[in-house]
């Protein structure tokens, strides 16, 4: 096979749709490395692995010798993006944009290469903009070809509310392309309307337009919804990892073939068809090969150590039933005043943020020394130790000092 071809096998592994395929064949003959973008809106601090499948798509592109751009919609956050949205959608402040944005470094560089990745802000181009420069960008568009776009025109046709400025998002996305003359733009399925904006204003501004890539978007462990906090059916990359691993052992054996696809490194196309093979002729367990994702992916987050780790914890407690052997009790310090038990979750490193720490105990999930915890005004205090429990597999020793 030639490189090529390999070059264009991996760029399309797992994609939904190339637009045009061609002309990405051609850009790659150039032997010139192509500028990849992505733009992510910081409409949350918290990325699960849903977000990391375009991630995962700018990592193979890195790989391939080529540039990506990790664009952070400062400007467009503002605006609010509208996509799958029946009714307008709440514009973010800027403290928060700025607070979400500050999180994001540290999430995306456990993908993607630190050293390979340019970080942008499209407020970079859009804050100097005058309102007639914005002008000027609105008449590039009409209102007719606004409502082809689905979500428009359901809104449209159902007489829900759709505000002027939302008109303005596939604008602004698009000339994000132009701004930094993109050869190739990713996004999920949803968002293919405001990716042929793109390549329709760089066309217009005398630009190749960009070769559009979309990537599905990701079932939940739920296999049925997108992946979404919201649904309660994510995996956080920040979540503890033994929390991770445990989740993914925990998805269907179809859908660990579809995590495999759009997640995994480790494993080509080709060893996937054969360990699909080897499954079907009742040779290998899928579970072998669903720890093997689980590994990798709770290695990915965490640390090479943290995914076999998470294999003994798992073989200990899920399999055996019991609480790990091993715990190393921890200290942390408590203030004058106590620690409530969302803050000592938090601190123990059992849950990424005490907000899902009281999501957990609204589900009962949270134990101290094996009772169930449900107030969420517990507190504790210096001078004593505590076994804590989150779910089924959370497990932390803890030693109460005083600062």
């Amino acid at each position: 096979m030639s490189q090529l071809q390999e070059s264009l096998d991996l760029i399309g592994r797992g994609a939904e749709e190339i637009i045009k395929h061609e002309d990405l064949e051609s850009r790659l003959k150039l032997g010139r490395p192509m500028r990849i973008k992505a733009g992510f809106d910081p409409t949350a601090p918290d990325l699960h692995l849903g977000h990391t499948v375009l991630l995962n798509k700018m990592r193979q592109f890195q790989d391939l010798g080529h540039q990506v751009i990790f664009l952070i919609g400062d400007f467009t956050g503002m605006i609010g993006d509208p996509t799958g949205k029946n009714v307008t959608r709440k514009p973010l402040s800027r403290a928060d944009i700025e607070a979400n944005a500050a999180t994001y470094a540290d999430q995306v560089f456990k993908v993607l290469d630190r050293a390979r990745t340019e970080v942008r802000f499209n407020s970079e181009w859009f804050g100097p903009m005058s309102a007639a420069d914005m002008i000027k960008l609105a008449a590039k568009h009409t209102v007719a070809r606004m409502l082809e776009r689905d979500d428009f025109q359901k809104r449209y046709t159902n007489q829900q509310p759709i505000a002027i400025h939302e008109f303005l998002y596939p604008l602004v996305q698009g000339y994000d392309s132009v701004a930094l003359k993109a050869d190739v733009e990713l996004g999920g399925t949803d968002q293919k309307f405001n990716l042929l904006v793109g390549r329709q204003l760089q066309e217009e501004a005398g630009q190749l337009p960009q070769i559009v890539l979309t990537m599905p978007l990701l079932e939940g462990t739920d296999g049925v919804n997108k992946m979404s906090k919201s649904l309660g059916n994510y995996i956080g990359i920040n979540e503890p990892p033994n929390e991770i691993f445990g989740k993914v052992m925990r998805l269907s054996d179809d859908l660990m073939w579809r995590y495999f696809e759009l997640l995994s490194f480790d494993k080509s196309l080709a060893q996937l068809k054969t360990m699909r093979e080897a499954v079907a002729a009742g040779q290998v367990n899928p579970r072998d090969y669903k720890m093997q994702l689980a590994v990798e992916l709770t290695a990915r987050f965490h640390g090479a150590g943290a995914g076999e780790a998470a294999v003994k914890h798992w073989n200990d407690v899920v399999q055996g039933g019991g609480v790990p052997q091993d715990l190393v009790t921890t200290d942390i310090a408590v203030p004058a005043d106590g620690l409530r038990i969302g803050a000592l979750l938090k601190a123990a490193g059992l849950a990424p943020s005490t907000s899902e720490a009281m999501r957990k105990l609204n589900e009962r999930a949270v134990r101290v020394d094996g009772n169930v915890v449900e107030d969420r005004e517990l507190t504790f205090h210096a001078g004593a130790e505590h076994l804590l429990q989150l779910g089924k597999r959370g497990y932390a020793k803890v030693r109460l000092i005083a600062p």
